[in-house]
């Protein structure tokens, strides 16, 4: 049983882990090659079969049904074609394997007769200097899983989410592989939501960022606010990285309670610690969600508040320019006859009570805080 106490470790990257180079491993399609399959392997006791040449999945599964054990193989992005002949070796089902192709999948949990079909999102943060209304946040990608009795098939969509230091971390540690596929299942899955939790703080650290910009003091200690396309842009993320978490929560929550033949008793009950960490980051997201629509809203009121400052100012402005305005428009006539027009002292005296006026208005639309 101490290998099930490790089991968290087992699957959790190591500083000194010590990487062997004993074939190919999973890694991103190369154009070039005309296979998608970028890893196939069997595993017996734990250890990977070491074979002179790679074999095929027909191959490998020969192996297996002789000398037992389970089979790994990888793919990435496969066409229809290049699925075909492992759906029929392995026996899955049509509608899993259309869903294996075509990807775009909503993650989920489905049982056939001998296999189970699992659809996993898989998020990667995208690092960038400053968000902008068309910063990209978050890179999606997809991993679907075909988990047999004597088989475990990966079947990978997109430029992110690689298996490889996976299996390494897996390679190493022979006692976890032993229990079979059921064991990479598990691993894979604490491998995804791992990556969601540190997508999670990325997100956070952004979140943090627009919130301190949208409350800052700018001119006079009133808040600046920020561009608005900017937390539209950090919203759409968000979602984006929603759906990838909320309905995987259903699946784990099964895989951890509810006895499966295809899942070892002893690996199941760490799915339960998969879909906690899991509901911790649904939590999370929730909460960029209601968060970022307050920011807005209170970002929104700013602008309609500096818009209402603006406009008081211009008013204020305008109704002190409205006294020698009226002065001036008033002894503008032309009318032969009019009060102070012969006066000595007419023109000072105007100009002094005009300009007495607009000073006195000055400063009681200041004091009102008009101006």
């Amino acid at each position: 049983m101490s290998m099930i106490r490790d089991l968290r470790a087992a699957v959790r990257p190591r500083p000194s882990l010590r990487i062997k180079d004993s074939g190919s491993y999973d890694t991103t399609r190369d154009p070039a090659t005309p296979s998608a399959v970028v890893d196939c392997a069997v595993y017996r006791d734990g250890a990977r079969v070491e074979t002179r040449t790679p074999l095929t999945p027909q191959e490998a599964m020969r192996q297996v049904r002789r000398d037992g054990g389970f089979v790994w193989i990888g793919l990435h992005e496969p066409t229809e074609d290049e699925f075909a002949g492992i759906a029929r070796e392995f026996g899955l089902h049509p509608l899993a394997v259309e869903d294996a192709v075509q990807a775009h999948q909503r993650p989920k949990l489905e049982r056939y007769d001998d296999s189970l079909f699992t659809v996993f999102k898989t998020i990667h943060y995208v690092e960038h200097d400053r968000l902008t209304a068309t910063s990209e946040i978050v890179e999606t990608g997809e991993v679907m899983c075909f988990t047999g009795g004597d088989f475990f098939i990966t079947v990978r969509h997109g430029g992110q989410g690689s298996l490889r230091a996976l299996r390494h971390r897996l390679q190493d540690d022979p006692e976890l592989l032993a229990k079979g596929p059921s064991a990479v299942l598990h691993a894979i899955a604490d491998h995804v939501v791992d990556g969601y939790i540190a997508v999670a703080d990325a997100v956070q650290d952004d979140i943090d960022e627009v919130e301190t910009e949208v409350f800052s003091p700018g001119r006079k200690g009133t808040p600046r606010g920020t561009d608005a396309g900017q937390i539209y842009q950090l919203k759409r993320e968000v979602l984006e990285f929603k759906r990838a978490v909320s309905p995987l929560l259903r699946p784990m929550q099964l895989l951890s309670e509810r006895p499966m033949r295809l899942i070892d008793p002893d690996i199941q009950k760490y799915f339960r610690d998969v879909a906690d960490h899991l509901a911790r980051v649904q939590e999370q997201v929730l909460g960029f969600d209601e968060l970022l629509n307050s920011i807005l809203q209170a970002n929104l009121a700013q602008a309609s508040v500096a818009q209402n400052e603006d406009m008081r100012k211009i008013t204020s402005w305008a109704a002190i320019v409205a006294v020698p305005t009226m002065v001036c428009g008033v002894y503008g006539m032309n009318f032969t006859y009019m009060p102070e027009l012969h006066a000595r002292y007419g023109y000072p005296v105007v100009m002094g009570v005009t300009v007495g006026l607009c000073l006195t208005i000055h400063r009681i639309l200041k004091r009102n805080g008009w101006l």
